[in-house]
């Protein structure tokens, strides 16, 4: 479990093709300090385990089933990538609960800087508006942010300095692919809803 407040923004060091999955090697001095095999990192969102640490790098191993439903497999060396460890129980929430289960891929429709801050759309991937909600919370290759305004294929956010400065959405424009995680609360209850309605009264 994450909360979307990106620790450090890493850097592809490698991608090495194998069948129909990957492995990925990333170099991220934080979140690789105290990394172990069999740890948990969210890459851009996507929680992946690290299969070995070097020095100020971790590698992991990524199935077709995330290289399809994410964003990863667009990566080449060179690319930044957000990282973000799991958070502990001990830990403040200072984002929303997130999983590093991206529900589908969405992209940068525009970008409207402001003095301080960018006013960003992205279009949403289909089945997933119903979840998305004016202030509610959503991930953004694994960033936490409140919706500003949602519609019935995109959403709005803003970008604070911070925000700009410290996550790959600072350097994403139009066109660029972002992974999409809704907050799992909205499932939870749609899911408990729709199991109350088949109910007999």
């Amino acid at each position: 479990m994450f909360t979307g407040i990106v620790e450090e923004l890493g850097e592809i060091i490698e991608i090495e093709p194998d069948g129909d999955s990957a492995r990925l090697t990333v170099r991220g001095p934080l979140v690789a300090r105290d990394a172990v095999p069999g740890a948990s990192i969210a890459v851009n969102g996507v929680c992946l385990t690290v299969t070995e640490v070097k020095d100020d790098a971790f590698a992991a191993d990524v199935m077709e089933e995330t290289l399809r439903r994410s964003s990863l497999g667009a990566l080449r060396p060179g690319s930044q990538v957000n990282l973000e460890r799991p958070v502990r129980p001990a830990d403040r929430l200072g984002g929303h609960l997130v999983q590093g289960h991206v529900d589908g891929v969405g992209a940068i429709v525009s970008r409207e800087p402001g003095e301080r801050w960018d006013v960003v759309t992205i279009a949403l991937p289909a089945g997933l508006s119903r979840y998305v909600v004016e202030k509610g919370s959503i991930a953004v290759d694994g960033t936490s942010l409140t919706v500003v305004d949602a519609g019935r294929d995109r959403f709005t956010v803003a970008l604070i300095p911070t925000t700009l400065a410290r996550t790959v959405l600072g350097s994403k424009q139009p066109g660029d692919p972002v992974n999409i995680e809704v907050d799992v609360m909205a499932k939870y209850v749609e899911r408990l809803l729709d199991a109350r309605a088949g109910e007999p009264r």
